[in-house]
């Protein structure tokens, strides 16, 4: 039997099971390793790279309460980054234009305030008409469908893909809550 053919019929089943639809027209697959993003210096990159790592997707802005959570999310990324954790942040101007910056400002502002190593992405918008098709993903096809409130929302994603799990701006990423659900995603 052809592997090629019998490894693209392993996924698809594989991929089924865990709840992701099949493919629409022109081949794309609705999911979370379907989408391109741009880096922080405006390289394009696709989701899929990051397959078999385990994610916590966040919408970040530098003038914020939450702004703090930086410096925990670079505490959680440098704890857990060899057992696969990927952390994947993108700035957002939608929640009281609190990250009014241009990317190189949001890049050397946390580099410099908070010695952020983890992977920072282009300013998107995360919420209404120029939505990026990520967070639209993210809102309406994760299985943690609702709009985003405020900025560092958070999901958790599995080394599959599939979204495991979302937390509120309120919960730290160091929390008891998050890291159980990353221990256990990482685990398996």
């Amino acid at each position: 039997m052809n592997h090629v053919f019998t490894a693209a019929a392993f996924l698809f089943c594989a991929l089924t099971a865990e709840g992701i639809s099949q493919p629409q027209k022109g081949g794309d697959m609705p999911s979370f390793y379907a989408q391109t993003v741009k880096t922080i210096d405006g390289k394009s990159k696709s989701l899929s790279e990051y397959t078999g790592s385990v994610l916590l997707v966040v919408n970040t802005a530098s003038e914020c309460g939450y702004t703090r959570q930086y410096e925990t999310l670079e505490k959680l990324y440098r704890r857990y980054k060899d057992r696969g954790l990927k952390i994947l942040a993108f700035p957002s101007n939608d929640f009281g234009a609190q990250e009014p910056g241009s990317d190189e400002e949001i890049k050397t502002f946390c580099t410099t305030t908070y010695d952020v190593t983890f992977d920072l992405f282009s300013k998107i918008s995360v919420k209404g008409g120029d939505m990026h098709p990520l967070y639209t993903f993210l809102t309406t096809k994760s299985g943690f469908d609702g709009e985003i409130k405020w900025n560092f929302n958070k999901f958790l994603v599995g080394r599959d893909g599939t979204v495991a799990a979302r937390y509120g701006s309120k919960v730290e990423p160091l929390s008891d809550e998050l890291i159980a659900k990353l221990e256990e995603l990482l685990g398996r």
